[in-house]
């Protein structure tokens, strides 16, 4: 087992850390929150440290698991961050939803210094991460990706190099453009059989044979109906992910316009109050 360390401990980074424990790995965390890195270790072993330079001494892989592309420069770059204190040969596996533009920044910044860099954005939310089926798309060298594999597989029921650093994010927009679509056409869904007088859930049981079926529909579609949405995916975080790739394909040319709507209609549920809702409170903004 390896020494690793785990920048970011929220709802799918302490989950995923827990796994790389479970499997026998040294785990060393860092959270931003101090206090909840120390009920991490106090829950699965291991040390925490004071900042990313620190946990990552000694490691072979450094993953992190954090906001945003600042939250991952802040862990990264600077003085105490993970380029600091990271040994030669070790590589560094980012899980966060971010672009493929600071992916490559930061394979850059790694590869000056003699390390490895891995983007490995996941699929499955919160019960993905607390279950261990994580679905990982990653993006860098061939080499570089059989060293992290074998870990990785600690949390995830999939997991595949898509291609060069960025794929794997882009991969990940690829992800959300369809999930976009899906959670806004069985909103739409529901809506309408409720207005047409069915009874919502044999509806849903029995389209859900045919083509009309998706992950979404199984999922969710019987919360959706029950305006239920106190688990999953915040709609915060998809639009901060929706936002991610309407900018990537206005580089890439793109045309996206049912993501590009469904932003506007999370926007809505945003405005509602829903910020912290799941993603499948689209049909909310159909039935106020």
């Amino acid at each position: 087992m390896a020494k690793v360390a785990f920048l970011g401990l929220g709802v799918m980074g302490g989950p995923m850390a827990g796994h790389l424990a479970k499997k026998g790995h040294d785990v060393t965390v860092y959270n931003r929150t101090g206090a909840k890195a120390e009920a991490w270790v106090k829950a699965h072993g291991g040390a925490h440290a004071s900042t990313p330079r620190e946990a990552v001494r000694g490691a072979t892989i450094v993953f992190a698991c954090v906001g945003n592309d600042d939250d991952l420069r802040s862990v990264v770059l600077g003085d105490d961050g993970a380029l600091a204190g990271m040994e030669s040969g070790a590589v560094f596996v980012d899980h966060t939803t971010a672009s493929a533009e600071v992916a490559r920044e930061l394979a850059a910044a790694a590869a000056e210094k003699g390390f490895g860099f891995i983007d490995a954005p996941v699929s499955g939310g919160q019960a993905g991460a607390e279950n261990g089926v994580l679905t990982v798309m990653c993006g860098g060298e061939a080499g570089t990706y059989a060293k992290v594999e074998e870990a990785i597989k600690a949390y995830a029921r999939a997991c595949r190099l898509m291609g060069p650093v960025g794929s794997g994010q882009l991969t990940k927009m690829v992800n959300q453009i369809c999930i976009a679509g899906l959670v806004q056409g069985l909103s739409e869904g529901v809506h309408f059989a409720k207005r047409a007088g069915l009874d919502v859930e044999a509806v849903l049981e029995v389209i859900s044979k045919g083509a009309a079926g998706s992950w979404q529909m199984e999922n969710r579609g019987k919360t959706m109906n029950e305006g239920k949405f106190d688990f999953g995916f915040a709609v915060d975080w998809m639009r901060k992910d929706l936002g991610i790739l309407l900018d990537e394909a206005r580089r890439n040319g793109a045309k996206l316009p049912v993501s590009a709507l469904v932003d506007q209609f999370y926007a809505e549920v945003q405005a509602m109050g829903g910020r912290r809702w799941d993603t499948s409170s689209l049909v909310a903004r159909l039935e106020r």
